[in-house]
């Protein structure tokens, strides 16, 4: 199979569905959003030492988050109104997706020092790798957002979108801590 097909070249391309939509069409900004989302967070786990068993683990749930981030593309590529049940339910994203990560932010959370004020991109290459992909998913999460506002996305999407950005956080602080690298704080002037 060939990586180009040409059927894009006049400006469309098509969904799971079938549809084929144009490209600036709001789907394919969410499919985009989501994607340049899941490379960056495929960037940051390139930075860990999966050798070492914290950050194994951490390499591990990324790679499961990178996964579910593919789900999400299919339920985003699987237009509610416009797609067959069949497709739909191979597409349907699964709520329990989210709870991964909130039991992961929570194991986490236990173990690094409270906030107490806000924290600026910081905290070694990778927590920095890892606050990109933050701001990448927050993109992601508004393009998503306007879809499920819509119905045409199922709204577990767009609740495990909201939860990603939390998780990126925190595992961006975590990683700084388990890297022995200083979190830069917020300095207002004076």
């Amino acid at each position: 199979m060939k990586v180009y097909t040409k059927t894009g070249d006049k400006g469309t391309s098509q969904l799971f569905s079938g549809e084929r939509r144009p490209k600036d069409d709001a789907v394919f900004e969410a499919l985009g959003a989501v994607d340049e989302c899941n490379a960056f967070i495929g960037l940051a786990r390139e930075c860990l030492d999966t050798s070492n068993q914290v950050e194994g683990k951490l390499g591990q749930e990324l790679e499961e988050v990178m996964s579910r981030l593919f789900d999400v593309g299919s339920a985003v590529a699987t237009p509610i109104q416009s797609s067959s049940d069949s497709k739909l339910k191979r597409a349907f994203f699964q709520p329990e997706h989210t709870d991964m990560l909130e039991k992961s932010i929570d194991a986490m959370d236990m173990e690094l020092p409270p906030l107490k004020n806000f924290i600026l991109p910081s905290g070694g290459k990778c927590a920095a790798h890892l606050h990109v992909a933050r701001t990448l998913s927050r993109r992601a999460e508004r393009r998503v957002v306007v879809l499920v506002q819509q119905e045409q996305v199922e709204p577990s999407v767009g609740v495990y979108m909201n939860r990603l950005s939390d998780y990126l956080f925190t595992a961006a602080r975590f990683v700084a801590m388990k890297q022995n690298f200083e979190e830069k704080i917020y300095k207002k002037p004076k």
